[in-house]
């Protein structure tokens, strides 16, 4: 995976988080889910329809080991 264009900090939209433009392979209704379920980070709200997460918080989902299924 080609991680170099993912940022080092700050907020990123859910387009910068999901493939093929981001580093994690799910559906939008996947990651809600997942979201919903505690599996994923929660979002932040900028405005009534722009939602943000922490990049520190994304890196962490995809950079530490596999959780066992």
């Amino acid at each position: 995976m080609d991680n170099t264009s993912f940022p080092e900090t700050g907020l990123v939209r859910l387009s910068q988080i999901l493939a093929p433009a981001g580093p994690i392979p799910v559906s939008k209704s996947t990651w809600w889910d997942g979201v919903k379920s505690g599996r994923f980070p929660k979002p932040q709200k900028l405005g009534p329809r722009t939602t943000v997460w922490k990049v520190a918080d994304i890196r962490a989902l995809y950079e530490s080991p596999a959780e066992a299924a």
